[in-house]
């Protein structure tokens, strides 16, 4: 079935440009129509973007369309009131993320209930709600469902059902072609840390990781990438400044420290490492992670959050609430698997062959099915 889709994300962060991208490269036959703003102003972009849109892209959006497809931050109700013929379509709300688990940190989102609200209204209008992950999908009802509870009026028996008609299909990985050799240092462990440069991803403790790495002198060489914005933690100066040192002591080559503006080198940093680390205190998939993962990197993930649901219990660590005990858990697992490197052995493997797109293809092609069928 050949149509013409709408597709609307209205905070578009790198995963979220990732996933439309992918999404539409996968659906070819069909002509796909993409808007998205940019993800900074973070109250205003959630709350502001059904004015953006419906007034500043008349035309775009009185177009014929065959099914809309929206990111859980499009006010997609009030978009629709702006916009009837809107209404007349199709529609599915993708989840990247839900509010009701961001960690504390934030002032403005912990004290505004929009960033709630916008998502709960969208995934009510819409005819077909999809979660990246089950941990997504879970914390996101019961977040809803205290919600409800604290209203003067009792909405949970009308509206959680319809919250539970949602689906699973998570972000799929990029296509990976068969990896050429490359020229490793077996004398080192290559560990890559490869997230957004905010608090959210516990700076703090990867901190007391490159710490313990530094003070043991112990051959691993740490690279941190990943995106990053106008502000950013302090605790990665002080990261730079001691893995700067480490690599004088050990006489080896710094690890890469900042963004890698260029895809192909990212990747060909991905194909050279040996783990790729998360120290994140809220990912809603790790598609970070999982990408790693896909160029042969073993994953170390915290065993709360999304990473049970596609990681063994071997490529886990405590999530405790001491950040001390948690590096030391990561720094003791690093320790094993560089003792297994310098034996020549081969580290542990992740199969995420569930993420790839040749596997959820039929899963969006199914749901595209079943609602553009109904024009």
């Amino acid at each position: 079935m050949r149509g013409k889709i709408l597709l609307l994300s209205a905070y578009d962060a790198s995963s979220h440009k990732q996933w439309r991208e992918r999404l539409a490269s996968m659906f070819p036959q069909h002509d796909w129509t993409q808007l998205a703003l940019p993800p900074r102003h973070f109250n205003w972009r959630i709350r502001g973007n059904s004015l953006q849109w419906g007034f500043g892209e008349f035309d775009a959006l009185h177009t014929q369309y065959d099914l809309l497809i929206a990111t859980s931050m499009v006010d997609l109700s009030s978009l629709r009131g702006f916009l009837p013929c809107l209404a007349q379509i199709p529609s599915m709300v993708y989840f990247h993320e839900n509010q009701f688990v961001y960690p504390a940190g934030v002032k403005q989102r912990k004290e505004n209930v929009e960033p709630q609200l916008i998502p709960l209204y969208a995934a009510l209008c819409a005819d077909a709600v999809i979660f990246n992950s089950e941990y997504n999908r879970r914390t996101f009802l019961a977040g809803a469902r205290r919600l409800f509870q604290k209203l003067p009026d009792d909405l949970a028996t009308t509206l959680l059902p319809r919250l539970e008609k949602s689906e699973v299909i998570p972000v799929p990985l990029p296509v990976i072609d068969t990896p050429s050799q490359t020229t490793s240092d077996n004398s080192l462990l290559e560990v890559i840390w490869n997230h957004r440069w905010e608090y959210d991803k516990d700076p703090g403790l990867l901190l007391q990781v490159v710490r313990l790495i530094t003070e043991g002198k112990i051959p691993i060489r740490l690279h941190i990438v990943g995106e990053q914005f106008r502000l950013r933690p302090a605790e990665f100066e002080q990261m730079q400044a001691l893995l700067r040192q480490h690599a004088a002591t050990l006489n080896r080559a710094e690890g890469e420290f900042g963004f890698i503006d260029n895809r192909q080198d990212y990747y060909a940093l991905l194909q050279r490492g040996d783990v790729v680390l998360s120290t994140a205190l809220h990912d809603f998939q790790g598609l970070a992670l999982q990408e790693a993962c896909a160029f042969g990197c073993t994953p170390l993930a915290p065993d709360n959050l999304v990473y049970p649901e596609y990681l063994a219990a071997q490529f886990l660590y405590p999530a405790q609430n001491q950040t001390d005990s948690a590096a030391q858990h990561i720094f003791s697992r690093l320790a094993e698997w560089l003792k297994i490197k310098l034996a020549g052995a081969d580290l542990p493997k992740a199969d995420l062959k569930e993420f790839s797109q040749s596997e959820l293809q039929a899963k969006y092609a199914a749901v595209f099915s079943r609602l553009m069928i109904q024009r």
